[in-house]
């Protein structure tokens, strides 16, 4: 019992100790009818991984929409300063994406893509972040062949 204990209490101390944010996509939300959550952790001065998920609710006839339904898109982000409220990042990601292309068919891929932002993260943890980059798919014909990464996430670090 007091080997569970002292695991639970070093699992809890490790992630309480790292610092963690989630973000909701708000250009995405105003812009187009698609919501894309956020989670990001830490893991040095510089370095962090995460995770985004995109849901597209556009309907398919719009004139302006992501081409992808769906959208799970872990990454990683190197910070180029250790500066704590303005920084800037280069970001790679791999982006599993579903949706139909213009023929009606359906198709699910993976893309590899590269992004570039920045964000500013006030004292109080409030956070505001702008990125942008692209991915291409790599495994089938039946998807578009480009995958935008767009953003301005706002969200909390804790």
């Amino acid at each position: 019992m007091k080997k569970v204990v002292a695991l639970a209490v070093l699992f809890i101390g490790f992630f309480t100790q790292a610092q963690q944010e989630i973000s909701v996509d708000l250009g995405d939300a105003l812009v187009m009818k698609t919501l894309e959550l956020s989670y990001e952790y830490y893991i040095g001065d510089q370095s962090s991984v995460g995770m985004s998920a995109l849901f597209n609710f556009e309907g398919k006839s719009s004139d302006f929409r992501y081409n992808e339904d769906n959208m799970i898109t872990p990454f990683f982000r190197h910070y180029f300063t250790t500066a704590q409220n303005w920084n800037y990042f280069g970001e790679l990601f791999l982006g599993i994406n579903s949706g139909e292309n213009s023929s009606n068919v359906s198709y699910t891929d993976g893309a590899l893509g590269i992004s570039i932002g920045s964000k500013y993260v006030s004292n109080g943890g409030f956070m505001v972040s702008v990125l942008g980059g692209l991915g291409r798919n790599l495994f089938t014909d039946k998807s578009p062949a480009v995958v935008p990464r767009v953003g301005l996430n706002v969200g909390y670090r804790f």
